[in-house]
C-alpha cells in the first residue's frame, strides 16, 4: 500500500515539474509546409516596440460563406501568433451587423460576394475588416485584397498571404514615435491639392506632409536646398511649367544627399477637358527641361503616345430617349490599363491602373537597378506628338495589326549609388551640402502626371481608386502608397508582401456531385461501424457466458 501510495506522489510532483517547466520553456511549433504562422524578423521586431495594451478587433464573426469561415481561423491562428510574441495585445472578433453604419462612416467598406453553395448561387455582404488601436491612436486594416482575381479561391489565398504584412504595417504605423516627412513639391505647375487629396489623405495617416515650393530657390536657394534635405521623399506630381538650373540643381543634391523621390512626369500636353468639348485635342511635346537630369540617372522619358487593347473605358453620349441623354462606356485606348509587376513588393496583389495618355519609359545602361513596375500589355501603338487626337476614333474598327509595339515600361524603379548631373558641370549656385554621388538611394519614376489625380464630384474629391462615371475600381491608390512605404522603408517591412503561399481548397464541382458519398463516408459510416461493433461485442459476450 506504501508502495503505490509512493507512486501516486512521484507521479503527482511529476505533473507539477513538468507544468512549471512548460510555462518557463513556452514555445509553439508551426508545422505548416510553407511556414504560413511563422512571423519574419521584421514583425516580430516590430511587435518588441509594443509597451502597453494593443487592441484589435476583427469584424469577421457570425453567419457569412463557408469559404470566409477559413479567413476568420487564418486570421484567428495568425493573430494569436502575434499575441503569443507580446502579452500586450488582446484580439476580440465582432459581428458587425448592429453597427454597419458607424463602420461605414470609419472607412469600413462591406464587400457584396456571390457564393456558389451546393451548386446555388446566392449573395453575401461581409465586413472583411479589423481595427488597430493603441493608445489614443486607431488604423483599420483591409483583409480582403482589391486586386482583380479569377475566383473566390484566388482571392482567399492573396488575403491570407496578406494578413502579416496588413498588420505588421498598420501596428508598425501607430506606434511610430518618430514620423517621417514627405514634401509634396509645388511652384511648377503641379496639380492642385484638390486633385490629389485621395492619395495625400492616405499618406498623410501614416506620415507628415508638407507642401514646399521652389518658388524660393531664385531669392534664396541655399536655404531652400537645406529645408529639403531636411524631409525624406519628395512627390512631384505632373509638373507643367519649365525647371531652372537652380531648381533641377536643388532637386538634384537633395538625392545626393539621400532624399528619396517619386517623379509623375507628363511629357505631352493632352488636354481631356478638351476633347470632351471640343472633341479634338491637340497633343504636343512638353518641356520641363528634365531630361537631362533623368538621363543621368538612368531614364529617358519619350514624347509619343502609347494606344493600349487594353485600356480603362470613358462615357460617351450615344443619343437621347425623351429627355434624358443616354450614356455608353466605351474602351478609350489612350487610356491604358497596366499591368503591375507580379513579382515586386510594391506591385504584388495590385489591381490593374489606369494611366491616361501616358508616355513610354526608356532606360539606359549604368550602374544603377532598375526593375519595371508597370507595364503594357503587348497590344499597343506608338503614336509620335504632335498630334490630334479626335474624339470619333472610338468608333473606328480596330485592326490588331497596327498594335504591334509590345509590351512598354510606364513606371521603373531605380536603386543604387546616384551620380550627380552636374558633377563636373557648373554650378547655379554654392552649397556646402554638394555632393557628387548618393550611395544606397532608391526613386520612382511614372511617364504619367495622372495616374495620382482624383475626379471630382460635387465639388468634392472622389476616390482615385474609382471612376465616376464607369464605376471601374483600378490599383491607382494602392500602387502609390506602396511606392511611397517602399521608398520609406528602411526595415524591409515591405517585403512581407512577398509572401507567398499555398491555400488548399475543395472543388466546389466535384464537392457537390460527391456529396452525398462523402456525407455518408463521414457520418453514417462511422455510425454503421459502432453499431456493428456494439452487436458483435454483445453478441461474443453472450456466448461465451450462457
Amino acid at each position: 500500500m506504501n508502495k503505490k501510495i509512493k507512486n501516486i506522489v512521484l507521479l503527482i510532483v511529476g505533473f507539477v515539474i513538468v507544468q512549471f517547466i512548460s510555462e518557463l520553456f513556452y514555445k509553439r511549433f508551426d508545422l505548416t509546409a510553407d511556414k504560413r504562422y511563422t512571423l519574419s524578423e521584421t514583425t516580430k521586431e516590430i511587435l518588441s516596440t509594443i509597451d502597453k495594451t494593443l487592441f484589435i478587433t476583427v469584424y469577421l464573426e457570425g453567419d457569412f460563406p463557408s469559404e470566409f469561415k477559413r479567413l476568420q481561423i487564418e486570421t484567428g491562428q495568425y493573430l494569436e501568433e502575434l499575441a503569443s510574441k507580446n502579452s500586450n495585445i488582446k484580439i476580440t472578433f465582432e459581428v458587425p451587423d448592429n453597427q454597419r453604419e458607424d463602420l461605414i462612416k470609419r472607412g469600413m467598406m462591406p464587400s457584396q460576394l456571390t457564393v456558389e453553395e451546393q451548386g446555388k448561387l446566392s449573395e453575401a455582404i461581409i465586413f472583411p475588416w479589423a481595427e488597430v488601436a493603441y493608445g489614443k491612436k486607431s488604423t483599420i486594416v483591409a483583409l480582403l485584397p482589391n486586386a482583380i482575381v479569377a475566383s473566390q479561391e484566388e482571392q482567399l489565398q492573396k488575403a491570407i498571404e496578406n494578413l502579416e504584412y496588413s498588420f505588421s504595417n498598420a501596428i508598425n504605423s501607430i506606434t511610430q514615435t518618430r514620423q517621417k516627412k514627405v514634401a509634396i513639391i509645388t511652384g511648377n505647375g503641379e496639380l492642385q491639392d484638390i486633385y490629389q487629396y485621395s492619395f495625400l489623405s492616405e499618406i498623410a495617416k501614416k506620415y507628415r506632409l508638407a507642401k514646399f515650393t521652389l518658388d524660393s530657390v531664385a531669392t534664396s536657394p541655399q536655404q531652400t536646398l537645406q529645408d529639403l534635405t531636411d524631409l525624406d521623399v519628395a512627390i512631384i506630381a505632373k509638373p507643367t511649367e519649365k525647371f531652372t538650373a537652380a531648381e533641377k540643381f536643388t532637386l538634384d543634391q537633395f538625392i545626393m544627399n539621400g532624399g528619396k523621390t517619386l517623379w509623375m512626369i507628363d511629357n505631352v500636353n493632352a488636354d481631356q477637358d478638351s476633347l470632351f468639348k471640343t472633341g479634338k485635342l491637340l497633343a504636343y511635346p512638353r518641356d520641363l527641361n528634365l531630361t537631362d537630369l533623368l538621363f543621368t540617372y538612368g531614364v529617358r522619358i519619350n514624347t509619343s503616345l502609347i494606344k493600349d487593347l487594353y485600356a480603362a473605358q470613358i462615357p460617351l453620349a450615344t443619343g437621347k430617349v425623351g429627355n434624358q441623354t443616354q450614356f455608353k462606356n466605351l474602351d478609350w485606348f489612350y487610356h491604358p490599363l497596366v499591368g503591375a509587376n507580379p513579382n515586386h513588393p510594391i506591385t504584388k496583389n495590385v489591381a490593374p491602373v489606369r494611366l491616361q495618355y501616358a508616355n513610354q519609359i526608356d532606360t539606359l545602361k549604368n550602374n544603377i537597378k532598375k526593375t519595371p513596375l508597370l507595364l503594357s500589355s503587348a497590344l499597343t501603338q506608338k503614336v509620335g506628338t504632335p498630334t490630334f487626337i479626335d474624339l470619333q476614333s472610338i468608333a473606328e474598327e480596330v485592326i490588331e495589326t497596327n498594335y504591334n509595339d509590345g509590351n512598354q515600361v510606364f513606371a521603373t524603379l531605380l536603386e543604387g549609388d546616384f551620380n550627380s548631373a552636374f558633377k563636373n558641370r557648373v554650378h547655379p549656385f554654392t552649397s556646402p551640402l554638394f555632393k557628387e554621388q548618393a550611395t544606397a538611394n532608391k526613386m520612382i519614376i511614372i511617364a504619367d502626371g495622372d495616374i495620382g489625380k482624383n475626379q471630382i464630384l460635387k465639388g468634392k474629391p472622389y476616390d482615385l481608386a474609382r471612376d465616376k462615371w464607369t464605376n471601374q475600381t483600378f490599383g491607382n491608390k494602392d500602387f502609390l502608397l506602396n511606392s511611397v512605404n517602399y521608398l520609406l522603408d528602411d526595415s524591409g517591412l515591405i517585403n512581407l508582401r512577398n509572401k507567398t503561399l499555398k491555400i488548399k481548397t475543395l472543388d466546389k464541382q466535384k464537392t457537390y456531385k460527391e456529396r452525398i458519398f462523402w456525407q455518408f463516408l463521414n457520418v453514417v459510416l462511422p455510425l454503421l461501424i459502432l453499431f456493428g461493433f456494439g452487436f458483435g461485442f454483445t453478441y461474443l459476450r453472450k456466448r461465451r457466458y450462457s
